[in-house]
């Protein structure tokens, strides 16, 4: 006789989370493959792979082995894929897995938070735990082998104990100090951290002994971060903390309001604009119960996306640097409208806007999550036709001792085997200094003795001039994206004067 297994509701609920979670991001991987094959979105998840399968197999931290370098912003999730490459599981298998428990965790936390609303009959709530794992930002960042989502969990897991009755601080300063490992933008934590001691403490001798415990536990951690950093690089920060900022600094000569805008304008693409109603009568009315918590978690995310928009004010990639705040969007928006569903007796005429709101949220969310699929797809594609295949043609057309020069080092450094001269400056942080200045790129290379250049053309026209086109993608994808296909160039900086 086979035992009956009986589940509580909670149990059961997860259990559904975990399979819907799953199914969510497999949509994803089929269509993927489908479309052109399995991979990431993004290039720089190969950056992190190729760290983890040096860190793996030979026990150094390095991207080109043995030369240690700080070019990996995450060194918690490197190490966590370093787990794959120990087990030689390969890059994908453990990735995948790894993007589908996060995900399932976030739904998870959010589903739980809801009871912590400040409703007197709030409870945890399966259904937004079922629009987090499907709602399309976290499904993309669920398979794009990135740090976004482990960043977005500890922060999420933050600004939900500052909401609960009784924040625990030494674990708040664990999160706080974890989160920077994954990226430095968890520094910004401490902020509301501090206003909630000031605020939802009382009296100084406890507020003393919250932040000991708070930065105790968080100090131990950061100051490891900070000599990790110091050991591999004679800096506190990792390289790419000055190379992004520095590469994109063309973008703060627009006004600051319309850098922020651009940055508000992030979380309301797909369900985000139907949930902003449902924010601002949070912010009400959490500021009418002085529900400190809830406004601090608002308070960092607005503040959150207003530093973004002073120091890196990108938006490309549907937004992956503000989908940390993205989550923190839908769950406080998420937990008002649960507020509402429980609270709200319109009469007839409101009934029926009430509905159709109602309705059209759970249509642009579905739909959304559908489009977003065909993103995730040609996005995979992009990468994989024009990055990995390049890569793969430098390792097959190409001399183990040549030097290949080359702005997207992803890839390259997983897959072309070769020594790389970084023009991003993750791994070389010397040209951070001059990474727009294709004449100092130019006597750069000739420094390096470059042998050959792997670029758009439409990103160093100069460059791309004094070198010979010797090999083109061809992929069908970059153009459809209206990008253009990446060529490989012999390096002799002369060709073409």
């Amino acid at each position: 006789m086979v035992p009956k297994i009986c589940l509580s509701e909670h149990s059961r609920a997860y259990l559904w989370l975990a399979i819907l979670s799953g199914l969510s991001l497999l949509v994803y991987l089929i269509v993927s493959a489908l479309v052109y094959r399995l991979g990431f979105p993004l290039d720089d998840a190969w950056i992190h792979q190729t760290y983890a399968r040096n860190l793996g197999q030979q026990g150094e931290w390095a991207f080109i082995p043995g030369q240690p370098s700080a070019g990996s912003t995450s060194p918690l999730w490197s190490g966590l894929l370093a787990i794959s490459h120990v087990l030689h599981l390969g890059p994908y298998v453990w990735t995948y897995l790894l993007g589908w428990a996060l995900l399932f965790t976030i739904g998870m936390v959010g589903m739980r938070a809801s009871s912590l609303s400040g409703s007197p009959t709030a409870k945890p709530s399966l259904w937004i735990g079922i629009i987090l794992v499907f709602e399309w930002h976290l499904v993309w960042a669920a398979g794009s082998g990135m740090e976004t989502l482990l960043f977005s969990l500890l922060i999420l897991l933050v600004l939900v104990e500052l909401v609960s009755p009784n924040p625990r601080w030494s674990r708040l300063g664990v999160f706080v100090g974890l989160s920077i490992w994954v990226r430095p933008d968890g520094l910004t934590l401490v902020g509301p951290v501090v206003l909630m001691i000031l605020l939802n403490v009382q009296g100084w001798r406890k507020r003393l002994r919250a932040a000991g415990n708070f930065t105790l536990s968080a100090g131990v951690l950061v100051a490891c971060y900070l000599t990790f950093n110091l050991v591999l690089s004679a800096s506190i920060w990792p390289n790419t903390f000055f190379a992004k900022q520095a590469e994109y600094a063309a973008y703060q000569q627009l006004a600051y309001w319309q850098r922020l805008l651009d940055q508000l304008q992030l979380p309301l693409v797909g369900v985000g604009i139907l949930l902003l109603p449902a924010f601002v009568l949070g912010l009400y009315h959490s500021a009418r119960r002085r529900a400190w918590g809830w406004l601090a978690g608002a308070a960092w995310l607005l503040g959150y996306l207003g530093l973004y928009a002073f120091r890196l004010p990108v938006t490309y990639q549907h937004g992956r640097y503000a989908m940390p705040a993205m989550i923190i969007y839908f769950v406080w928006s998420l937990w008002r409208l649960g507020d509402i569903l429980r609270t709200y007796h319109p009469n007839q005429w409101r009934r029926v806007l009430w509905r159709t709101w109602n309705y059209s949220l759970y249509l642009v969310w579905a739909l959304f999550w559908i489009l977003g699929c065909r993103s995730y797809a040609l996005d995979v594609a992009f990468i994989e036709s024009e990055m990995v295949d390049a890569a793969r043609w430098i390792t097959a057309n190409t001399l183990p001792g040549d030097k290949v020069a080359a702005h997207d080092i992803g890839a390259l450094g997983y897959f072309g085997e070769r020594e790389l001269i970084d023009l991003a400056g993750l791994i070389s942080p010397e040209v951070i200094p001059y990474l727009r200045n294709e004449e100092r790129l130019a006597q750069f290379l000739g420094d390096r003795q470059a042998d050959y250049l792997v670029t758009f053309p439409g990103w160093y026209p100069k460059l791309v001039q004094q070198a010979d086109q010797i090999f083109l993608t061809q992929g069908r994808f970059a153009p459809m994206l209206g990008a253009e296909n990446m060529a490989v160039y012999r390096w002799n900086g002369q060709a073409g004067k």
